[in-house]
Formats: structure tokens, C-alpha cells, sequence
């Protein structure tokens, strides 16, 4: 009785390191819809060309309505670095050597930091309000990419420490190769949301027709041109995703990929459903952000139905 009140008590960390994990995550998709909402409100230069501070303060005085949107967000993305710090450190103190979640964590801390570079470079380089420029279209696609990267890899962190177990990568490499496809699609289609809903703030649909120099005539074609080809991309995906997704659900699959599945399902379908209102509508900022955050969730789906699927199988015991 001792002895297993014992290992009940060494596996408590471990439960509460699990909960946690999960806690970082969704409030990392909040901080993302909070960024996202700088950039539709056009409040990406409430703080001026300064960073880290704010119109050279600390903390800004009698700040407008774009600051206070600006520096809120820089809060919280300051908030979102500390508490993947937190789930960094607290993995290498908890799990052993050779345990996937401090994997999971350690990028978990690599790509917060690269997140942290590029959010700071979109400041200083003004890459931000009214910016029309070939440059900040790129930057958004390796933002996108990067912040798709860094929510993947906190939701395997937590996948990891409630339970789950550690990919190879040397076997079932059929699987692996339709999966990485999957992912590289998402990705795709995600940059190529994100440049769409870019335009839709520069160039919005229901709005005048903004004057351009002949510099920045190439950017507004292409942000117009990908207003229509994003959604193709998207019902595209769609084929292959959902039938990766139906694909898996066989008869003799585990309970986490029965979840799994069944969510991707739903999610891609209700997704596909938000981005033709998200049209019929002309793209209100409250809806692009519900999309953005479906994108995600998606993407974090089929990155736990890659973990589920690529998962290493146990050793048969010999007698």
C-alpha cells in the first residue's frame, strides 16, 4: 500500500506538468487571435518604431486606442514567452533523458524565440499598418509557418506528457510520407490564408480603391489575385485531408485516434463552412479571426494524428 501511494505521488508532476502544457497551449492560440486583431485593426504601429519599448517608454502615457491594442498584445506575447520558458525548464527538471516531452518542449523554446525575432522584426522594419510592400507579404508566410510550428510542437509537449508516446521516424514510411504531405499542405494553405487576410486589411473588399505606387502595384495584384485562389487551395486540401482523415478510421484503431479523427472531420468540414460565410460576408474582422483559429486547430489535429499514427510500438515481450 505504501509503495504504490509512492508512485502515485512521483506520477502527480507529471499530471499536473500535462495540464499545464495544455493550459500553454490554448492560451498561445489566444495570444495568436490577439495578433491577429493588431493586424485587422491596422494597430500594428501603435507603438511607433520601438521595441521593446513603446513610443520609447516603458509603459506608455495617455496611449491611443491603436497603442493600447499594440501593447496589449505585447504583454501577452511576453507572458506567452515566459510561460514557454516555464514549460521548458520544468520538463528537463521532471522527465528523464531520452523522454519525448522535453523534445517537445525544447522546440516548444526554439520556435517562441524565433516567434519573439520575427514579431519584433515586423515592429522595426514597419512591416505594419499601411505597409504595402513584397517584404511584409513574405514576412507573413514565415510568421504563419513559424507560429503553426511552435503551436504543433506545445500540443505534442502536451500530448506527450499526458501519455502519448515518441515517433519513429525510421519505420511505416508509407504513412509518414501521406502525413508530411498533410502537414506541408496545411501549411501551404495557411501562408496562403494569411497573405489573403493580409490583403483584406490593406484592400478591403467593401472599401475604396486604395492608391498605390508603381513599386507596390505587384503586391496588390498578387494579395487581390490570392483573394480568389486561397478557397481553391482550401476545397483542394480538403479532398486529400478529409480522406486522410476517413482513411484512418478503421475498425481497429485505438481510442486517441477514434478522437482524433472524428475532430479533424469536424473541424476541416466546419472550417471549410467558416471560410465561405467568411466570403458571402466580405470578411468581417471577428470571422477572420474564428477562421484563423480553426486553422490552427486543424493543423494541431493532424500534427496529434501524425504523433498517433507514427507513434513507436512497444517491444513484444520474449518468455
Amino acid at each position: 500500500m505504501k509503495s504504490l501511494k509512492s508512485i502515485e505521488n512521483k506520477m502527480k508532476p507529471l499530471t499536473v506538468y500535462a495540464k499545464y502544457a495544455w493550459g500553454v497551449l490554448i492560451y498561445n492560440l489566444i495570444v495568436i487571435m490577439w495578433g491577429a486583431f493588431v493586424r485587422a485593426t491596422g494597430s500594428g504601429a501603435g507603438c511607433g518604431q520601438h521595441w521593446p519599448t513603446c513610443q520609447g517608454e516603458i509603459i506608455p502615457i495617455a496611449p491611443q486606442l491603436e497603442t493600447l491594442i499594440e501593447y496589449s498584445h505585447r504583454i501577452t506575447s511576453g507572458l506567452s514567452l515566459v510561460s514557454v520558458v516555464v514549460l521548458f525548464i520544468w520538463a528537463f527538471r521532471i522527465y528523464p533523458k531520452g523522454n519525448p516531452t522535453r523534445t517537445g518542449a525544447f522546440l516548444s523554446f526554439v520556435f517562441i524565440i524565433i516567434e519573439s525575432i520575427l514579431g519584433a522584426g515586423l515592429v522595426l522594419l514597419q512591416l505594419v499598418a499601411e505597409n504595402v510592400s513584397m517584404l511584409r507579404v513574405f514576412s507573413m508566410g514565415i510568421h504563419l509557418a513559424n507560429t503553426f510550428m511552435l503551436v504543433g510542437v506545445i500540443a505534442l509537449t502536451a500530448w506527450w506528457a499526458s501519455g502519448g508516446t515518441a515517433i519513429d521516424f525510421k519505420s511505416k514510411k508509407k504513412e509518414k510520407n501521406k502525413l508530411i504531405l498533410a502537414l506541408i499542405i496545411i501549411v501551404l494553405v495557411g501562408v496562403a490564408g494569411a497573405v489573403t487576410a493580409l490583403g483584406d486589411t490593406l484592400f478591403p473588399v467593401h472599401g475604396a480603391d486604395k492608391a498605390v505606387t508603381s513599386v507596390q502595384v505587384i503586391t496588390k495584384e498578387l494579395l487581390v489575385k490570392l483573394r480568389y485562389l486561397h478557397p481553391v487551395l482550401a476545397l483542394g486540401a480538403a479532398l486529400y485531408l478529409l480522406n486522410l482523415f476517413f482513411h484512418y478510421r478503421k475498425a481497429n484503431m485505438s481510442p486517441a485516434l477514434n478522437i482524433i479523427t472524428k475532430l479533424g472531420i469536424f473541424l476541416y468540414l466546419l472550417q471549410i463552412l467558416i471560410g465561405l460565410t467568411n466570403i458571402v460576408l466580405k470578411v468581417p474582422t471577428w470571422l477572420q479571426l474564428t477562421h484563423l483559429l480553426f486553422a490552427d486547430l486543424v493543423w494541431i489535429s493532424v500534427v496529434l494524428l501524425s504523433a498517433e499514427i507514427l507513434k513507436k510500438e512497444p517491444i513484444p515481450e520474449t518468455s
